[in-house]
């Protein structure tokens, strides 16, 4: 009767884990909506299409090359040369049925595969609004198979897969180098590699390009926070009560302690409340809570939110002084703040201390070598032959008719910048 009872006990605690995680799966999914209506809100009207366009397809080729590649680049078991590359094979298969995982027993592999793929495409999706409304289509797809597909398992995996960074110290709760900044820092080659827009860099003048639409930027980062939860609580990797009820608590008072910070700090500095910079001042305390979400109290979160809100305004103001033309602020919100939330974990918190932030340094040290030298790589390749940037014609015309032959709002009357 008791071994009946266990077992009872432990089918049930299997099937709620499980069906926590494919819950979180789908609010991480839901991002990639977020994404879209945000970058889209951030941008002008006649490249709408194209930023659409990329958003759609980047979870698809995200889900398959995860299948096909990533995830047992990620994941490779014991496979490693020197906790720095592994490889299990191409695809996906599991000998008991998919009912157990190979990583967590809490949950199925299948489960296991499409949470973990659910992240992929994120970081691929942080370069597409950094190179907005110059880049050829067909180029970027390519960057973003190769870059998803290849380098971010790889930096995942020296972290989340068993690799060198897990074996040193290294801390990682959710992302906010392994995902955020690895998008972070493809987007500055990027940006590098294609210069600023057109009209946007005059002499020493900086010609703002504003968005056409906050209250679509406005909806996707309401998304994003929401798909967030998904984000941060699925990385508990089970549905312990305790714990996703920290993760949530520590997630929504970073969210909101960042609008605070970027709130105050760019009604300081441009004499106005900007609601722009307040959106970003959310997603900032977001990412900076990432690395360290299950280690912090409710007001050590508050804490690194707010300083990330007031760094992110900062950033954007500084990338523009420096001519890196960045149309969402993604450099700001997901390299930055990435890096800043992964030191803080060796600032603040239960893992906090000298030794704990020197292995963070190492960490944000090594990703961003890797992915620098990966992502130039591929910008360079792509631009010798190819090319990766639209021609002048198309870029003031506009993305949407040049790339793709439509546009977004054919009844209105279109900006001309």
């Amino acid at each position: 009767m008791d071994n009946e009872i266990t077992n009872m006990v432990t089918n049930n605690l299997f099937t709620i884990n499980n069906l926590w995680m494919m819950i979180a799966t789908a609010l991480v999914f839901i991002m990639h909506l977020g994404f879209a209506t945000l970058e889209t809100g951030l941008t002008q009207s006649k490249n709408t299409v194209n930023i659409l366009f990329k958003n759609s397809v980047i979870p698809a080729i995200g889900i398959i090359t995860y299948y096909l590649v990533g995830f047992n680049l990620m994941y490779p078991g014991s496979d490693f040369a020197g906790g720095l590359f592994g490889f299990a094979g191409f695809g996906i298969s599991t000998n008991e049925a998919g009912i157990t995982s190979a990583y967590n027993i809490g949950y199925t592999y299948w489960t296991d595969f499409l949470f973990q793929g659910m992240f992929a495409a994120t970081a691929a999706t942080i370069v597409s609004g950094a190179v907005a409304e110059r880049i050829k289509l067909s180029s970027f797809l390519l960057f973003a198979t190769l870059f998803v597909g290849i380098a971010y398992p790889i930096a995942g995996m020296w972290k989340w897969g068993g690799g060198f960074l897990n074996e040193l110290g290294f801390y990682d709760f959710a992302g906010s180098t392994l995902v955020h900044s690895v998008g972070g820092w493809g987007a500055l080659t990027g940006i590098i590699f294609l210069g600023p827009r057109i009209g946007k860099y005059v002499g020493n003048k900086i010609n703002p390009k504003p968005g056409h639409s906050m209250p679509l930027a406005t909806i996707g980062v309401f998304l994003l926070w929401l798909g967030w939860f998904g984000f941060n609580g699925g990385s508990v990797f089970s549905a312990d009560a305790g714990l996703v009820s920290l993760v949530f608590v520590t997630t929504s008072l970073a969210a909101s302690a960042g609008a605070v910070g970027a709130m105050i700090t760019a009604w300081i500095l441009l004499k106005k409340p900007d609601i722009s910079m307040v959106l970003n001042g959310i997603l900032a305390g977001l990412v900076g809570i990432t690395a360290g979400a299950d280690l912090m109290s409710p007001l050590e979160s508050l804490i690194i939110g707010f300083i990330a809100g007031i760094i992110v305004v900062f950033s954007v103001i500084f990338f523009d002084k420096i001519k890196i033309d960045d149309p969402v602020g993604a450099l700001s919100v997901h390299l930055v703040c990435g890096i800043f939330g992964t030191l803080a974990v060796g600032i603040f918190g239960s893992k906090a201390g000298f030794e704990q932030l020197w292995f963070q340094i190492v960490g944000v040290g090594s990703v961003g070598i890797f992915i620098l030298l990966f992502s130039s790589f591929l910008w360079y390749a792509l631009k010798k032959s190819i090319g990766i940037r639209v021609s002048e014609e198309e870029e003031v015309e506009g993305l949407d008719y040049g790339e793709h032959g439509m546009e977004a709002y054919p009844e209105f009357e279109k900006a001309r910048y």
